[in-house]
């Protein structure tokens, strides 16, 4: 038995001192395995058949040619698919979406919708059968053509996962008819793709009684009881894990090809693997939807705003409704006697579009940051300055005090290290060779939530503790910052520390999302982990088992004070203009950002500099069109659909400001999403103060420059 004195604790610093990745070397060397990776004895290979049409119904499906074929072992589709249960309400308290419902009726609501699994001994076999399957259809009349204020557009009701789609205080009308400036304009947003470097993979096989499932995904409680839910199991025999995922972005949730792989691994007793290509992604793992925003701001002649009125529009499928929440920053940011915000659907024959990152905030930004710069413009006065005189004392619409609102500190810092002080605000008068140049301001904020979550720390009987908490690590570095709470409230080194995570097995816990999760992890590991420290300082040994304290954070969040909570940050923007050709270069982006305390400056700055470079893609890049015939995407993959690549990314800076919540144990706030917030509205305010010509359609693509003109640029 080894006593607590065999193993004394060293107080050694781990939150906010950098460190790699505890699972970095794994992933380098190529010895982290995902969810396509791992091996299972008798595996068999499904791949997905996914409709041509855009509506309609199946009238027959050609299995005979194709069961002939090699290797192939069986074709599912709504002729012979085992039956579903549908009708229940996930752990996240919504419906799932229908697309779930694999293979359980012949309707075709959009093209891309699955209509067969074709499974063979190996990929290529199931490949080559699948694309050899015959489908016939009685094809429908469809519509995807997303506008503003076109016919069928309508404003949810009741509760919606995003609180009310409509919020009103004060009088609108009269404040803006009372505005000596106004600025009423309209700004659009295209649709847009996650594109984790890691497609979607799930394998699934029956071990006795129990589904047991490997899978790419946020959250392996959720997934797991989505499928028991589908299976009619009971939720403990089903497990699913995800050791390793490669990136999820709000893309990552109970997806179609899980579905597959465990209802063809029950139909033929053995692991079966389904993987998406990429093409198949962009059809059945969900996506940022347009939006058609308005946005009206009315204010004295000193600029301080008597109203903001921000309504958006997005599309949503005939099948599931989901809202793009891109009028709620105006909640958080701007104080103003009457605020109205709005969100109004219109339902297209599309697939569901889903959670992306930073989901409303990160389109809602460009429109109201591009409109808050037109409105400095009208009154004359610097951006930063129209924000400091509009800087609320208590949350605009909530009404509720601010735990913590370091704001205006992430814009005097930034404008310090930015040298905004050296700008000169006329557009167009800075000039490089053929490049108009100009810098761009905006602000970015991010709600901060905690779910309930539980964790489990055990104090070893070699000297090492164990950490167990159902967390998926997809990408953001979460393995290593809860690792760094654990060691720290321990008072231990971070290499004393195990982690095991990623396992429906283990006790409930958030989901990654949100910018929850190290929140909400870190604070049930702490939690246990300061008890257990509590427990080991009364002295005694530790038996070969170990000794375990487990937390749970439920009692903890429910008695936190009620204040609103939201990160915050500053970005900053030079811009490069060729005016004869359209080309658009970002030249520098500065980041600062008030983000509760940082566990990990290393993949924290790596966060808030992704988030960053995803800004820039979003400004001049990312785009996909619907083709209005077929009603599917046009150049679904990664050769059509352009991201920003190494030669679009400049030098991007990002750093951090004190911000402290006195009320908040923790005092970490999520740092997933806020570095996409405003970044895009920075740019085109940049792009504005090169040309004089402002974009209010995203992305600022180089026919756009040229057909809007040079504007105020000389020559």
């Amino acid at each position: 038995m080894t006593t607590v004195q065999d193993t004394p604790a060293a107080p050694v610093r781990a939150v906010g001192t950098g460190h790699a990745r505890v699972e970095g070397r794994e992933k380098v060397t190529g010895a982290a395995r995902y969810a396509a990776d791992l091996p299972f004895a008798g595996l068999a290979h499904g791949w997905l058949v996914l409709s041509t049409v855009a509506r309609g119904r199946i009238r027959a499906v050609e299995t005979a040619p194709v069961l002939a074929m090699p290797g192939v072992l069986a074709v599912l589709h709504h002729g012979n698919a085992p039956r579903l249960e549908t009708d229940f309400t996930s752990i996240m308290g919504q419906r799932p979406d229908p697309v779930l419902g694999l293979f359980q009726h012949d309707r075709v609501p959009y093209a891309g919708w699955p209509v067969a699994l074709v499974v063979a001994e190996r990929p290529e076999q199931a490949r080559e059968a699948a694309e050899a399957l015959a489908v016939e259809y009685d094809r429908e009349p469809h519509d995807v053509a997303f506008s503003a204020g076109r016919p069928g557009t309508y404003v949810p009701e009741g509760p919606t996962p995003i609180g009310p789609a409509e919020v009103v205080v004060g009088d609108a009308e009269a404040e803006l008819a009372a505005s000596a400036v106004v600025v009423d304009a309209d700004y659009t947003t295209p649709e847009e793709y996650h594109s984790a470097l890691e497609p979607h993979a799930a394998a699934a096989r029956w071990d006795g009684d129990r589904l047991d499932v490997v899978d790419s995904n946020q959250g392996t409680q959720w997934v797991a009881g989505d499928l028991a839910q589908l299976f009619s199991l009971d939720r403990a025999s089903v497990r699913v894990r995800s050791e390793h995922v490669g990136g999820g972005f709000g893309s990552k949730s109970t997806r179609p090809h899980l579905v597959a792989a465990a209802m063809a691994a029950t139909v033929l007793n053995r692991p079966v693997r389904v993987a998406l290509t990429r093409r198949q992604t962009f059809a059945l793992c969900g996506y940022r939807s347009p939006t058609a925003q308005r946005v009206r701001l009315g204010a004295d002649p000193d600029g301080r705003l008597r109203v903001l009125d921000h309504q958006a529009q997005n599309l949503t499928s005939t099948e599931h409704e989901f809202i793009e929440a891109s009028a709620a920053p105006g909640r958080t940011l701007y104080r103003a006697a009457a605020h109205r915000t709005v969100h109004r659907l219109v339902r297209l024959d599309v697939p569901t579009p889903a959670w992306m990152r930073a989901p409303g905030e990160a389109p809602g930004s460009f429109a109201l940051e591009s409109a808050i710069d037109e409105l400095a413009e009208k009154c004359g006065l610097d951006p930063i300055e129209l924000r400091v005189r509009n800087e609320p004392e208590a949350g605009p619409v909530s009404g509720l005090p601010f735990a913590s609102r370091n704001l205006l500190a992430c814009f005097a810092e930034g404008a310090r290290r930015f040298g905004w002080a050296d700008r000169d605000p006329r557009p167009g008068v800075r000039r490089e060779g053929r490049w108009s140049l100009g810098t761009g301001t905006a602000a970015a904020v991010f709600p901060v939530v905690a779910a309930p979550s539980t964790a489990e720390v055990t104090a070893e009987a070699d000297g090492s503790f164990t950490v167990r908490i159902n967390a998926v690590d997809i990408g953001t570095g979460a393995r290593t910052a809860i690792a760094l709470v654990a060691a720290e409230a321990l008072e231990v080194a971070p290499d004393r520390i195990r982690m095991h995570i990623a396992d429906s097995d283990l006790s409930p816990a958030a989901f990654a999302g949100g910018s929850m999760g190290t929140r909400s992890w870190g604070w049930a590991v702490s939690a246990a982990a300061g008890e257990l420290k509590e427990r080991l300082a009364l002295g005694g040994g530790i038996p070969p088992e170990g000794v375990t304290v487990r937390s749970d954070t439920t009692k903890a969040l429910g008695a936190l004070a009620q204040k609103e909570r939201d990160s915050f940050g500053a970005h900053f923007a030079e811009a490069a203009v060729d005016t004869a050709t359209g080309e658009v270069r970002v030249r520098r982006m500065l980041g600062i950002f008030a983000a509760g305390r940082i566990v990990n400056p290393l993949t924290a700055r790596s966060q808030f500099i992704g988030g960053m470079t995803w800004g820039i893609s979003m400004a001049l890049h990312e785009e996909a069109f619907r083709d209005a015939a077929s009603g599917g995407l046009v150049g679904a993959d990664l050769a059509g659909y352009h991201v920003a690549a190494n030669a679009d990314v400049p030098l991007i800076e990002a750093d951090w400001v004190e911000d402290i919540d006195p009320d908040d144990p923790v005092g970490i706030k999520g740092i997933g999403e806020i570095g996409i917030v405003g970044a895009a509205a920075a740019i085109a305010n940049a792009v504005w103060h090169a040309t004089g010509v402002r974009h209010r359609h995203l992305p600022i693509r180089p026919d756009r420059v040229l057909s809007a003109g040079a504007g105020t640029v000389p020559g």
